[in-house]
């Protein structure tokens, strides 16, 4: 339930237009269903301002299903986050109205219009084609919660006049989130060309002394920029829940 819809059945309570024993009924479960599998944290959006979200790796497609049918009887938005394609075609045949991002690996489905309360816009930055997939989990997050977001793809250290071509998109960015793999320098020239917050993102991409994305970990908690917060390795979606908060009116 977002703080709107909480304010519509208030509202309808006090002009007598809904009986108080059918607002009870909304209420009873708002701060939290137990579905077997999970408690199904609706109070979720009331209380931090953005909605219950599903971590789908590790999860099988019954229990998703069981918590997307608990979230969508609440006329929530629904976000799947680390979902296979495979399980993925299984949901949508039970929910038709989702849709799946191969690219970020994220499900979808909107039950009410999403809508704008970034103040700015959110540039999602990418070192390699290869960290394409933690950014675009970044990049749908970033939309999903209210967010104008544009998106700067293969512009690595290793050609870095390809970052530098595009300095007036990077001083137009309320919030950068910058996602790298390999020894992860990008974040520290970044940090280094623009006055805004940077999230820097660690990707698991590199060859084996990367070490699945410790190295450029490492490396981006060594920024010698100022202005630079690392969340963890392939985290596109927290690093999108960040610049959220950050970007938000």
């Amino acid at each position: 339930m977002t703080p709107d819809h909480l304010k519509k059945l208030l509202d309808a309570v006090k002009d007598g237009s809904t009986p108080v024993d059918v607002a009870f009924e909304h209420l009873r479960q708002l701060p939290f269903q137990d579905v077997g599998c999970a408690q199904v944290d609706h109070h979720r959006e009331l209380r931090q301002g953005m909605p219950e979200m599903i971590f789908g790796e590790g999860k099988t497609t019954a229990q998703i299903v069981r918590i997307m049918q608990a979230m969508s009887t609440k006329g929530s938005n629904i976000l799947v986050t680390r979902l296979v394609a495979d399980k993925a075609v299984e949901i949508l045949t039970m929910f038709p109205a989702a849709s799946y991002n191969d690219e970020a690996r994220c499900l979808t489905m909107e039950q009410r219009p999403v809508e704008v309360c970034g103040r700015g816009m959110i540039l999602v930055i990418s070192a390699g084609t290869s960290d394409i997939p933690v950014a675009a989990e970044a990049l749908l997050t970033a939309r999903f919660l209210g967010n104008i977001v544009e998106h700067l793809y293969d512009v690595g250290v290793a050609g870095i006049h390809r970052l530098l071509a595009r300095r007036e998109l990077l001083c137009s960015a309320s919030v950068l989130i910058v996602v790298a793999g390999m020894e992860g320098a990008l974040p520290s020239v970044v940090g280094g060309l623009v006055d805004k917050p940077v999230i820097a993102v660690p990707t698991s991409v590199g060859y084996g002394a990367s070490f699945g994305g410790i190295a450029a970990l490492l490396g981006m908690l060594n920024s010698c920029a100022a202005g630079v917060t690392v969340v963890n390795i392939d985290n596109g979606f927290g690093a999108a829940c960040a610049a959220s908060l950050i970007n938000r009116v």
